[in-house]
This record gives structure tokens, C-alpha cells and sequence, in this order.
């Protein structure tokens, strides 16, 4: 009866999520922070729109336009043209649409700025004006985004164009790359030419003497299907064409990289006119108790107990099986233990393309599945471990098989059963962070956002509510299980 009761709170729950949101604009954005920026700016400038913050690369993106789970996002001209499509030359807007279209997609509102790829060099490598100037200097040491690294248009189109020596470095975030370019570590990397960053820090960006990049107007990448489904916000969002500078974007990118302040905050100077941002860091119990604090928190628990009670429905019934058919023992608790293996970045991606969606379902479908193979093998060995005498007496007496099974196996099990739960939750609130790179909010999100601006401060305000949150729970787990011991139990 528990174990019914169980799938059915899981299914209720699931229900309510995915069958209850309101259809709204759905606009993505990439892990970038002027990404985060347009993101913000398109979803308030469409009014009735939903954002949903640092999905990820191009191919998560454009995968969850494709899919629906999105309807735009902020992209440029030049990433469509070589990224999405594989087109030659630099082609202009009419021509991306003529392309766009077989894909069911269009690209449309031009901001009025662009954002091109270039390579910057750090203070004080004198002779190093061009690209192809690369070329005579072997020895420097290359710190290139894990995206420029695989891009259509990025680094190995690039190293065959300029004949460039160097060997393919290992990844670097694109946020930590500035600091790691400062202190000495990496010599050259890949920038926006919109960086607020660039002139912080005193760099030079090289010429792209042979027109290699393509332009990287910024526009909208949007469904074809949108505008006729949200008509009053296409046309709120016609009225960005042209409105956005080149100068006041890197204004922007400044106010969220080096003023500490929130993609809300930086986007806000889009629409008003506030006093000067003063130059000081965000704190972090400013950062800790944010506004976005209780929606986060809320996200969180979601995530993690709404994917614990399903994988207990599950989990619990595959050790009983596991443990009373020895036959399925390995191949049960062989499996559990398979998918734990499997890296959750790796897990998620799949996910995406498998359900063809992002955000909190292959969230939960993910963590579901990390969560199975303590509660599977913890069930499975506190049934093992009921003596045997005791079932013999259950059956001496004449009780039937579910009867043992429900009122003398899994009490004496229910301390080895509630360790393995205890594991699983512990394990779901960490890994739960990551649900954020696919929009699923929850704690993650304020370190994605910390990744993306480097930004110490807010990265702990994502880690340390996470972490105390893995504290609390374990706490609460201790509990039950000290109430659940024979000898709790046998206390009048």
C-alpha cells in the first residue's frame, strides 16, 4: 500500500508540473553574459515572456528551438550562417531566411549592433598586431573557450586559414579565460569584440587581416510558428530593431562583469536612466539573499524531492524484486549501477535529444535515474539481511507472502532502506545544480551565472545554500532513522 501510495504522489506531482504552465514567449539565452543580457532585455521588452537563462552552447539552443522547448533566443548573423547552416561568404539577412526556412525557423530584428569573434593578446607582446602575426610565435600558450574550440567558424577553420603552429589546447571557460590571460597563465585567447573585459584589462585584439570571421550582426533566431502564436509580443519586440549600440552593449557587459551587478540589473540600463553603477563587487550575503533567493530554493526542492519520490516508486519494488528472484539480481543492480557511471552533462544531453525538450523534465528524468542505485541496492540488502527464523515464524503462524513482506521483512529492513534514500537526496541536491545549465533553475543558476562573470561571490551563493541544503537533509534522514531503529521502536 506504501509503495502505491508512493507512484501515485510522484504522478500527481509530475502532473501538476508539466500540465499546468501557462503558455508564454519562451526566450532562451546562452552561458554567456551578453547572452544572459539580450535574453533579459527581449523578455521584458515582449511583456508576457518567460526567460530562461544560460541554456548552453549553440547546439543546446538551437536544438530547443527546434524542439519547441523554446520560441527565440538572441543569436548572431555570422553564427547562423557558419554554425547552423554551413554557408560560405557572409551572407545578409534575406539570404539566412531563404536558408532558415526548410528548418522551420527565421532570423529577424537586427539590434542595431555587432559582436564579432576575435583573438586578444595580453600587455606587453610587442609585434603581435594581425592574425597571421600568430603564425612566427609557436611559443605562445592558447586558452580558447570549449565553443570556439568546436565551431564551425572557430578554431580549427581559423588555425588551417592562418597555417597557425600550435597544437589544440585543452578547453578554458570563457569567463575565467580574462583572469587566467592576467595572471600570466595563457598568452592568447578567443574574445567578443564587445567584451567589457578587452579594455579593462588592456588588450589587443588582433586584425583578422584575412577576413576570415564573418559579420556577427545581433538579431533574433525565432520559429516560424512564433509570431503567429504570440502576435502583440513580435510586435513589442519589432520596436528593439536597431535600438541597441555597439558602446551601450559593452556598457552593459560592464555592468554585470566588473560592476557586480545582476543580467536584470545590467539590462535595466537598457530601458531607463539610472545614476552611475558604482565600481564596488557585489557581497555576498547581497548576493546570498537575493530577491531570486525564495523561486530558487523552491526549484531546488522541486527537482530533488520530486525525482526522489518517484525513484523510491521505483527503486523499492526493483530490490524487492532483486532480492527475492536471484536470477534478476545482477542484471537489476548491474544496471543501477551503469547509469551512475554515466557523467550527468553526458546524461542530460542525451536526454535533450531523446525528449526533444529542455528545462525541468529531463531534469527530473535525469536525477530519477542517479537516484535509483542507492535505493535499489539498500533494499535489496536490508531484505537479505531478515533472518531467516523470523520469516519461517511469519509463516508458521500463517501469514501470507505480501503480509510477511509488508509487516515483518521491511520494518527490519527499513533502517538499511531509509540509509540508501538518505544517500539518493544527498546526491540529487548536489547534482541538481546542473539541471540549471539546461534551464531548470534551482541553486545551479547562480553558478552558471558566477562561471559566466567570474564572479566569486555569487558562485558561493549558488554553493553554499546547496550545500547546506545536502546538511539539512542529512540531518533529517539521521533522524528518521534513529526513530526507525529496533530500539526507538521497542520505547514505550
Amino acid at each position: 500500500m506504501g509503495t502505491r501510495r508512493l507512484r501515485g504522489f510522484a504522478g500527481i506531482l509530475f502532473f501538476l508540473i508539466f500540465s499546468a504552465q501557462a503558455e508564454n514567449l519562451r526566450v532562451g539565452s546562452k552561458r554567456f553574459t551578453e547572452s544572459y543580457i539580450l535574453g533579459e532585455i527581449v523578455a521584458r521588452q515582449a511583456g508576457d515572456a518567460v526567460h530562461r537563462p544560460g541554456l548552453g552552447n549553440t547546439g543546446i539552443l538551437l536544438a530547443a528551438l527546434r524542439a519547441g522547448a523554446i520560441d527565440l533566443y538572441p543569436e548572431y548573423t555570422g553564427t547562423i550562417a557558419k554554425e547552423i547552416l554551413g554557408l560560405g561568404g557572409d551572407p545578409g539577412l534575406e539570404e539566412l531566411n531563404r536558408a532558415l526556412a526548410p528548418l522551420g525557423l527565421g532570423a529577424a530584428v537586427p539590434l542595431g549592433f555587432g559582436n564579432s569573434y576575435a583573438l586578444a593578446v595580453r600587455p606587453g607582446l610587442e609585434g603581435l598586431r594581425r592574425l597571421s602575426d600568430l603564425a612566427r610565435h609557436p611559443e605562445l600558450k592558447l586558452g580558447l573557450s570549449h565553443e570556439f574550440l568546436g565551431r564551425a567558424d572557430g578554431w580549427p577553420a581559423l588555425k588551417a586559414a592562418y597555417a597557425l603552429p600550435f597544437a589544440t589546447p585543452a578547453g578554458l571557460d570563457h569567463g575565467l579565460a580574462y583572469e587566467a590571460l592576467a595572471a600570466g597563465k595563457v598568452d592568447v585567447i578567443d574574445v567578443y569584440s564587445t567584451d567589457a573585459k578587452i579594455e579593462r584589462y588592456g588588450l589587443r585584439a588582433l586584425e583578422d587581416d584575412r577576413r576570415f570571421f564573418p559579420r556577427y550582426d545581433a538579431v533574433l533566431l525565432y520559429r516560424l510558428d512564433a509570431p503567429r502564436r504570440f502576435p502583440t509580443q513580435f510586435e513589442a519586440l519589432k520596436r528593439l530593431e536597431g535600438r541597441i549600440s555597439e558602446r551601450s552593449m559593452i556598457r552593459m557587459n560592464a555592468a554585470a562583469e566588473l560592476q557586480g551587478r545582476t543580467f536584470s540589473q545590467a539590462a535595466e540600463l537598457f530601458f531607463s536612466r539610472p545614476e552611475k553603477l558604482s565600481d564596488e563587487k557585489r557581497k555576498f550575503a547581497e548576493a546570498l539573499f537575493g530577491p531570486d533567493f525564495w523561486r530558487l530554493t523552491g526549484e531546488h526542492l522541486l527537482l530533488v524531492f520530486v525525482s526522489l519520490a518517484a525513484s523510491v516508486a521505483a527503486g523499492v519494488p526493483l530490490g524487492i524484486l532483486a532480492q527475492r528472484v536471484k536470477a534478476l539480481a545482477p542484471l537489476v543492480l548491474g544496471a543501477a549501477a551503469i547509469i551512475q557511471t554515466v557523467p550527468s552533462l553526458a546524461l542530460l544531453a542525451f536526454l535533450i535529444a531523446a525528449l526533444g525538450t529542455i528545462g525541468t523534465l529531463p531534469a527530473l528524468i535525469a536525477l530519477f535515474l542517479y537516484a535509483l542505485l542507492p535505493i535499489v541496492r539498500n533494499t535489496h540488502a536490508g531484505l537479505a539481511q531478515v533472518a531467516p527464523g523470523l520469516v519461517q515464524a511469519a509463516v508458521a503462524l500463517g501469514l501470507r507472502r505480501r503480509q510477511i513482506l509488508l509487516r515483518v521483512e521491511l520494518p527490519l529492513a527499513l533502517p538499511t532502506l531509509l540509509a540508501g534514500v538518505k544517500t539518493s537526496a544527498v546526491i540529487n541536491v548536489g547534482t541538481a545544480t546542473i539541471a540549471a545549465f539546461i534551464g531548470a533553475g534551482g541553486y545551479g543558476e547562480r553558478i552558471a551565472s558566477g562561471l559566466a562573470l567570474n564572479d566569486t561571490a555569487l558562485l558561493l551563493a549558488g554553493a553554499v545554500p546547496a550545500a547546506a541544503l545536502a546538511l539539512l537533509v542529512q540531518g533529517i534522514f539521521d533522524l528518521c532513522e534513529r526513530m526507525s531503529s529496533p530500539m526507538a521502536r521497542s520505547r514505550p
